[in-house]
């Protein structure tokens, strides 16, 4: 009779010992569907930048197509001898999307299935998928930077055009940024926390074993719950965070995109917001409007242009809805001589003392 209760209470504990955690259940369920996204963001992104471009371009790859200024790159690869970019000519975009697809429906059968074993096999395809992937990616940067065609309108002896895999590079005159993007960082997250999670699951399955205790400490689900959270806050981060928008001048430390000189008198100042999020400072009115008039950026490409309030502290307005005061006395950085107020209360203080002359920024615009 105590044999057979050993032998119940063995096989009891063999067969816990294969089945899965409830954390490793859940989080097999919340990885999946967070899955779902990555068919929808972009994955990757190349950022260049050049002096002829101030705004920047980017190429954006999606699990089913490329993005970005698909267009401008392809004409400027004419002229380098690279091949063109066309998404009918990639069978990666028509196999990832029922990759993605199939990995996480089959997530949803691994944790109906509750086998440990099961969900190792599931986590271990995943970090497989990412490798190959970045092989793959790496070969097709490596095939479009070297493989170039000889009736190329410029050819630099030796010079090869294949982007980094992940980090900065140098082009010529171009700068290549290489890094993932949303759709990219929710991936790595994914595969970050399952596999933190499988460890645990391993360390489960150590102390699942006859006369011991194959529970999962509080300490150690609020350790997973916190990488949750992380997986989570990085997802945020990718869709809001790496995004660039109008940004703070940082007296003393900021250089004026149009003299190049450094911006230093918190009373004054201006940039501009491009629709692609980037910002260009400048350090008065003389300055903003020579580098609007110089069509350096098209008019079109700009979002948002802004002035700091002359009686605030560097706080920047958008430049159609302050009060403009225009004076010799203001004797700003660069002679614009304008300052920028945020009601007109505040400028009526300063147009008597200041001799000044209000003006407005359609005025000086056109």
């Amino acid at each position: 009779m105590q044999e057979n209760h050993i032998r119940y209470v063995y096989e009891n504990h063999k067969g816990m010992n294969k089945k899965m955690s409830s954390l490793a259940r859940w989080v097999t369920l919340f990885c999946s569907s967070i899955l779902i996204a990555v068919l929808f963001l972009p994955i990757w992104r190349i950022d260049l930048s050049a002096p002829q471009y101030p705004e920047g371009l980017v190429l954006r790859i999606y699990a089913d197509r490329i993005g970005g200024d698909v267009d401008i790159i392809n004409g400027l690869n004419h002229y380098i001898g690279m091949k063109m970019l066309h998404t009918r000519d990639f069978v990666e975009f028509v196999a990832l999307p029922y990759i993605i697809g199939g990995f996480l429906v089959l997530g949803f059968l691994v944790a109906l299935s509750n086998r440990r074993s099961i969900f190792y096999g599931w986590v271990s395809l995943l970090l497989l998928i990412a490798f190959m992937s970045l092989i793959d990616f790496y070969r097709w940067e490596y095939n479009y930077g070297h493989n170039l065609d000889e009736g190329a309108p410029i050819k630099v002896p030796g010079m090869a055009y294949q982007p980094p895999l992940l980090g900065y590079k140098q082009l010529l005159n171009f700068s290549a940024w290489s890094i993932p993007d949303s759709g990219g960082w929710t991936f790595a997250g994914v595969g970050v926390l399952l596999t933190f999670v499988a460890f645990l699951e391993m360390f489960r399955q150590k102390r699942g074993k006859p006369g011991t205790s194959a529970k999962i400490t509080g300490k150690t689900k609020t350790v997973a719950a916190v990488w949750i959270v992380a997986v989570l806050g990085l997802g945020a981060f990718s869709l809001t965070g790496c995004k660039a928008g109008l940004q703070p001048i940082h007296y003393g430390q900021d250089n004026c995109d149009f003299c190049k000189m450094g911006i230093a008198d918190k009373r004054f100042g201006a940039e501009i917001l491009t629709k692609k999020g980037k910002t260009f400072k400048f350090d008065d009115m003389h300055c903003l409007l020579g580098f609007i008039h110089s069509a350096t950026l098209d008019k079109k490409e700009m979002a948002g242009i802004y002035l700091v309030d002359f009686s605030g502290d560097g706080d920047l307005m958008k430049a159609d809805e302050g009060y403009l005061l225009k004076s010799e006395s203001l004797h700003s950085p660069m002679n614009g001589n304008i300052a920028a107020f945020r009601n007109a209360d505040s400028m009526k203080k300063y147009e008597t003392e200041l001799n000044g002359q209000p003006t407005t920024w359609k005025e000086l615009y056109q």
